[in-house]
């Protein structure tokens, strides 16, 4: 009896190694496995990766957070194949000192772990930075074990952002410098976001990087009109801030459909101001929040109104949604929704002016959503931070500011009198033609399929 019981024990860890060490042989010459430890629908740049990678014949794992959902052409394509993981348990976070962040990186090296050993062998485990802890060790001993290769695609450093929660002496953020910066050189190619940042790895960590720019792809472009009225008409069921006054099917705050079917814009339509946010340390949405109340407090009867849009979800939504709610003013408005990935870049492509308020932890990456606003041809007032001119242009492609006071004068510049006098914002957008004829499928075939396919004929 006693031996039965443990023959039924066995068996499963039996089959889990089993099953480990056939997908070790396996080849998985034309695979590679993309590992997010993040929301997979809040990860562009890496669902852009996956789908680049899958037009070249690669089959793609992607491994990450489920929640947002990911795009439609990710859900649907045969050749990517999504694998959502846990989050570790919210518990841990009421630890005393360290001792949360390192529970809570052990689950998650265990998780990540044996989800990455369970999957087919993939020839290349291409992951996202940050976070650093545990993806670059986990990773490392998985290509280890498997006889696989890690690439790397820094967005920013782990460190400086673990920094911005627990203070630049924490000794947490020393060991995660350490980490960062002794598995960083264990990958046999990086890219990263900008020539700052290729700079600064070469020359302090001695990893050699390619500069890979975000740049958007097709789907982000200036939505026809009649889109935006449909648009506009999804949103006005959800969030009455869109409808129109009048209270008429046919209309929104926005744009008007004749009997005839066409859609025009309405002489009196607000300025659609938009925004997106992870309601983060980074991100100071005070600083916007500070501006349109300053715009508020010195508009004239003359001045346009503002429909101020903020997408994006992070912990300091709710505090500031509060602070929203107790506003009561007559020439701003908000709305803070969530998109789905195919609304987002109609949204963009309908808006006026974008602005960001992304402040680098480490001065060396670029926000993506400025990428975004900027191929649907949408001018942006962002602030200003060291390389953030390797992508918006002061005067050219749009603003940049310091304050609250700064950013308030720059509207009123680009939308105080819309939308009759918007020359700037209209030579801003002519400049933008030229950002937008590169698309990143372009780039990242030049720049990036190389690095997967070496020597070798990789198919587009």
């Amino acid at each position: 009896m006693l031996y039965s019981v443990q023959i039924a024990l066995l068996t499963p860890f039996m089959f889990v190694v089993l099953y480990i060490l056939v997908n070790y042989f396996v080849k998985g010459e034309k695979s590679v496995c993309i590992v997010v430890l993040g929301d997979i629908g809040r990860s562009p740049r890496m669902q852009y990766h996956a789908l680049s990678l899958s037009r070249s014949g690669f089959y793609v794992n992607i491994v990450g957070y489920g929640g947002s959902i990911p795009h439609k052409q990710i859900r649907e394509n045969e050749s990517i194949e999504i694998n959502a993981i846990s989050e570790a348990p919210q518990f841990f976070k009421y630890f005393p000192g360290p001792l949360g962040y390192i529970f809570r990186a052990l689950w998650l090296f265990l998780t990540v772990f044996f989800t990455l050993m369970l999957l087919p062998k993939s020839r290349f485990y291409f992951l996202q930075n940050p976070p650093t802890i545990p993806t670059f060790p986990v990773v490392w001993l998985v290509c280890l074990l498997r006889g696989s290769q890690m690439i790397i695609d820094w967005h920013n450093y782990g460190f400086t952002i673990l920094a911005l929660k627990l203070g630049a002496h924490n000794p947490l953020v020393s060991i995660s410098h350490r980490v960062e910066k002794v598995f960083g050189r264990q990958a046999v190619a990086n890219i990263c976001v900008t020539n700052a940042m290729k700079e600064d790895l070469a020359h302090n960590w001695n990893i050699r990087a390619t500069t890979v720019y975000d740049r958007p792809p097709d789907i982000f472009k200036t939505t026809p009109l009649s889109e935006q009225h449909q648009l506009f008409c999804r949103l006005a069921q959800q969030y009455p801030v869109f409808s129109a006054s009048s209270g008429a099917d046919d209309s929104t705050l926005f744009t008007h459909r004749d009997g005839k079917g066409d859609v025009t814009k309405l002489k009196d339509r607000p300025v659609l101001l938009v925004s997106s946010t992870s309601w983060t340390e980074d991100e100071d949405f005070g600083l916007l929040l500070d501006a349109l109340e300053n715009y508020e407090t010195n508009a004239a009867d003359s001045s346009s109104k503002i429909l101020c849009v903020i997408t994006g979800k992070g912990p300091q939504k709710e505090m500031y949604q509060e602070k929203i709610n107790r506003l009561q003013w007559q020439k701003v408005q908000f709305c803070l929704p969530w998109l789905t990935a195919e609304d987002y870049p109609l949204l963009l492509g309908s808006a006026d002016v974008g602005v960001c308020l992304h402040k680098s932890s480490s001065g060396l990456d670029l926000p993506m959503k400025v990428v975004d606003m900027f191929g649907c041809g949408l001018p942006v007032c962002a602030v200003r931070y060291d390389c953030i001119e390797e992508l918006v242009k002061p005067g050219i492609n749009g603003l940049l500011f310091d304050d609250s006071q700064q950013l308030a004068q720059q509207l009123q510049e680009l939308v105080g009198e819309f939308p009759d006098k918007t020359s700037k914002l209209k030579t801003f957008r002519e400049n933008l033609k030229k950002f937008q004829a590169v698309r990143w499928q372009e780039q990242w075939t030049e720049k990036v399929l190389p690095l997967f396919c070496g020597v070798e004929s990789c198919s587009q």
